[in-house]
């Protein structure tokens, strides 16, 4: 296992930017607003040889601050704090003390870790010992002078740091062979709610106000033997209520979260039914080639036949390319049917995953000639002549046909329903292609 370094101090002094510098990334959101960072992410970093991993932390509020989540913030940096083996303490050189840092300062004295004190936004190397000497007040040890947006600085901080990370336990690729699974959904629907009752601890923070999770956070399940990679992503707006960077860059968090992953769970607020954004998040997730679960939350707010109804409505009415897609009603917060859902990601995974012989897929050939539905224009006459599977996860078909010109959308879609009223793909997406049959002689010669 890495060693760990934290990187805590008060909102807006440049924690993001030391990480992604230290990194060399640009996953930690960086913005001039406070508290962008409201949950721990981690990044993988290197210097001279040694790896080690970086936690990026909320900034840490004072105890009257009117943000609402400041003491979850506080409750996250603290978290990392105690996990790490160095602790990267950021103060804003510009600035000066504040009331915050001194509130840092008092948090991190009963941690007990080796910390450094850095001075950042020291952009003019000839200055900055003026501005060093408020900060001993702070009793954290001797302060150091960089700049995280230039680099300054960082070099010399970076050998001091790798001096005292203990050795690394030896570790084989953690989890090689874990099922990546992205919580989605539009925000405050109650992914972060269910990611912490799935997971069993308060690794998220957990909140009522929309848009919380900025970023997508991983962590390692383990059950029954098997390893899930459980990603708690930003919560996908319309674009065209992205006024901010920061929810862009989120979204684009979001969307990389579902790159990696296997099954996708797509959580509905009850409360309000599955609306277009659900939509839209849903198909991005299908694009992509996930598996697809669609768990209605909140399923015990709602107290009437017809609330339920009318619910199960939305579902049926905007969610039609996806009619395979497993339904599950839960409540992250009871934790009502959220046992159910293993079974559910597991099939879908399984499903995604399969492979269909080149005999049962000779006889859905035949069957469909059979059947007679075709595609006629003039004298041409579309006729499928055979059929492969050339990929899996998700399952991809590959059919040779005389005009591949003649296919239309409507046809597309008749051929995939007949695959799945032959065969079991509940939960997963399929990809047909059709190519002519030139084209497969072509590839054979």
């Amino acid at each position: 296992m890495k060693p760990i370094v934290a990187v805590v101090g008060r909102p807006n002094v440049g924690k993001s930017t030391l990480v992604n510098r230290i990194a060399q990334t640009s996953d930690a959101i960086v913005h001039e607003s406070r508290g962008v960072t409201r949950d721990r992410s981690y990044h993988d970093a290197d210097w001279n040889g040694r790896e080690f991993t970086l936690v990026d932390t909320g900034g840490i509020e004072p105890l009257k601050s009117e943000d609402v989540f400041s003491a979850s913030i506080r409750d996250q940096a603290l978290a990392a704090a105690e996990e790490a083996d160095v602790i990267l303490f950021v103060v804003d050189g510009h600035t000066g003390v504040t009331e915050e840092d001194e509130t840092v300062a008092r948090l991190l004295k009963r941690v007990h870790k080796p910390t450094f004190l850095l001075v950042n936004k020291l952009d003019n190397p000839a200055r900055e010992q003026e501005r060093l000497w408020d900060f001993y007040s702070l009793g954290v040890g001797d302060p150091m002078p960089i700049s995280a947006h230039h680099g300054h600085g960082t070099g010399d901080l970076l050998d001091k740091v790798v001096a005292l990370l203990p050795d690394e336990t030896e570790e084989v690729d953690e989890f090689p062979d874990a099922l990546g699974v992205a919580i989605i959904g539009r925000p405050n629907a109650g992914k972060s709610s269910l990611f912490n009752k799935v997971i069993g601890s308060e690794r998220s923070i957990v909140s009522d106000v929309a848009g919380t999770t900025r970023d997508a956070i991983d962590t390692i399940v383990e059950r029954d033997g098997r390893h899930y990679r459980m990603v708690d992503t930003a919560g996908i707006r319309k674009k065209s209520t992205v006024y901010e960077n920061i929810e862009y860059y989120s979204m684009v968090r979001g969307l990389r979260a579902i790159d990696r992953a296997d099954v996708a769970l797509l959580v509905v607020d009850s409360t309000v039914g599955v609306t277009e954004q659900d939509q839209k998040v849903a198909n991005l997730a299908i694009e992509r080639g996930c598996a697809l679960v669609v768990l209605l939350n909140k399923w015990d707010l709602l107290k009437e036949e017809r609330e339920r109804e009318r619910v199960l409505e939305t579902v049926d009415r905007r969610l039609t390319f996806a009619t395979w897609a497993p339904v599950l009603r839960i409540s992250a917060l009871t934790g009502r049917s959220v046992e159910k859902i293993w079974s559910l990601i597991d099939d879908a995974a399984a499903k995604r995953a399969s492979k269909v012989s080149t005999s049962k897929l000779n006889q859905f050939l035949t069957d469909l000639r059979e059947f007679g539905h075709t595609i006629v224009d003039g004298k041409r006459r579309l006729r499928m002549h055979y059929v492969t599977q050339t990929g899996t996860k998700p399952p991809t078909f590959t059919f040779f046909v005389n005009h591949p010109d003649l296919l239309t959308d409507s046809y597309r879609r008749y051929v995939e329903n007949r695959m799945r009223a032959t065969f079991d793909f509940a939960g997963t997406p399929v990809r047909l292609r059709f190519r002519s049959k030139a084209a497969k002689e072509e590839g054979e010669r």
